[in-house]
């Protein structure tokens, strides 16, 4: 049989795969041609706008490339490379495998396998990352604006469904590295639309089993309304938001605090709200950072640092890492473990710090030795206070340390 006829033969194959939903991928291999660095090209069907496509991963030594086709143009494309350029094209449907191969002579030879497990034919355009949250069957993830019924996130939406499940993924992590298996009570501080207060919700209850009481505490009486609204829809019997200020809510015992992007000292007021209900955990992601700020302008204190600060944007980030280094440092006085990192990448916010407390036990640190690391701890705020010519830093007023300084 010819060579034509054979590879005929096997496109038939593959077109008949993908009519039939059987296909599942192909590969073509040991490159003849002349395009530098080529290696590999992979093919598997896509779905695109509700039709079927096919799609080319050209593989290079460095990189990849991928462009999309239509299944005619597509076969048309193998039949090219299976013609020129490639000696080896292997065909996995379901149930089978279907190799092609040039020998020696420049003949073609074709055998066929059965494959040892069955493997299911994807039509997804990208491949998703399997996330903590999943989009499928999520109603507040629809009434918010994210997914669509069927469970597809929306293009404009794909940042933001990123950032919750990132969220819960560091939640997650750290309310593992908690000593008690219970969280009882969530609250989320300045909790806005209820985006990462949902899938919270949903990971605390659907994932981890617990029966934990979620509060989103919000000032704008519109959004609290609405994320009531949503929590009614979707079943979530123990979500609720109220409408108030940060400083104003009545406090309670609290075992997980949140509050991601509190303007400036709303930040201090949920850290300070967090320490006075003894919350195991506390992460925050600090915003604006104009307290400090106006305390280093004010003062213009002379250092090492003063040929920078004489720029606006060096005098700002400046300002963050100060306000930030004291938050981390009045929470280890207050008997937390700090942690403080980036937790999304600035692609997508550039609010892009959490500082975390994990409360720590006491019982077995004598008390002459917890007093002593909260003296040292109050002297290296005074100094720094000092350094940066800062009169008072809103936590330190908020929980009377300035008198303890």
């Amino acid at each position: 049989m010819s060579n034509q006829l054979l590879i005929q033969q096997f496109l038939t194959q593959v077109s008949e795969g993908i009519s039939l939903n059987q296909y599942v991928k192909l590969s073509l291999g040991h490159y003849q041609g002349n395009e530098k660095e080529l290696k590999n090209v992979y093919v598997r069907r896509i779905e695109i706008k509700r039709a079927d496509m096919l799609s080319f991963t050209y593989r290079y030594k460095t990189r990849d490339i991928i462009k999309n086709f239509s299944v005619e143009e597509g076969i048309t494309l193998i039949r090219h490379f299976i013609s020129n350029d490639f000696k080896v094209c292997t065909l996995v449907m379901i149930e089978k495998e279907v190799i092609l191969e040039y020998g020696r002579k420049g003949l073609i030879s074709v055998r066929e396998k059965g494959t040892t497990a069955t493997v299911q034919p994807t039509l997804s355009h990208n491949k998703e990352k399997k996330r903590i949250i999943q989009a499928a069957g999520k109603t507040y993830l629809q009434e918010l604006r994210i997914s669509d019924a069927e469970g597809n996130v929306f293009k404009n939406a794909q940042d933001k469904y990123r950032q919750i499940n990132q969220y819960v993924e560091i939640l997650s992590s750290l309310i593992k590295e908690l000593p008690a298996a219970e969280i009882n009570k969530v609250v989320d501080m300045g909790s806005g639309k209820g985006y990462l207060t949902f899938a919270l919700y949903d990971y605390l209850h659907h994932v981890l089993k617990l029966d934990s009481k979620v509060t989103g505490v919000e000032y704008r009486e519109d959004l609290v309304g609405l994320c009531n609204g949503i929590a009614g829809n979707a079943g979530f019997n123990k979500l609720d938001f109220v409408q108030g200020t940060i400083e104003d809510y009545d406090v309670d015992a609290i075992d997980l605090l949140i509050a991601l992007h509190a303007c400036d000292t709303a930040t201090d007021d949920a850290i300070y709200k967090g320490i006075q209900a003894g919350a195991q955990l506390i992460v925050v992601a600090p915003c604006c950072h104009k307290q400090i700020r106006r305390e280093m302008e004010k003062h213009k204190a002379k250092n090492e640092f003063s040929f920078l600060t004489k720029y606006g944007i060096f005098m700002e980030r400046q300002a963050e890492m100060v306000t930030d280094g004291i938050r981390a440092l009045i929470l280890e006085y207050f008997g937390y473990k700090t942690k403080v990192f980036e937790f999304i990448s600035d692609a997508h916010t550039p609010k892009n710090v959490l500082v975390v407390g994990t409360r720590t036990s006491e019982i077995k640190i004598p008390k002459k030795l917890q007093e002593a690391k909260k003296a040292e701890i109050a002297a290296k705020i005074k100094e720094v206070k000092a350094y940066f010519g800062i009169g008072y830093h809103h936590l330190e007023r908020l929980a009377g340390f300035d008198k303890k300084a």
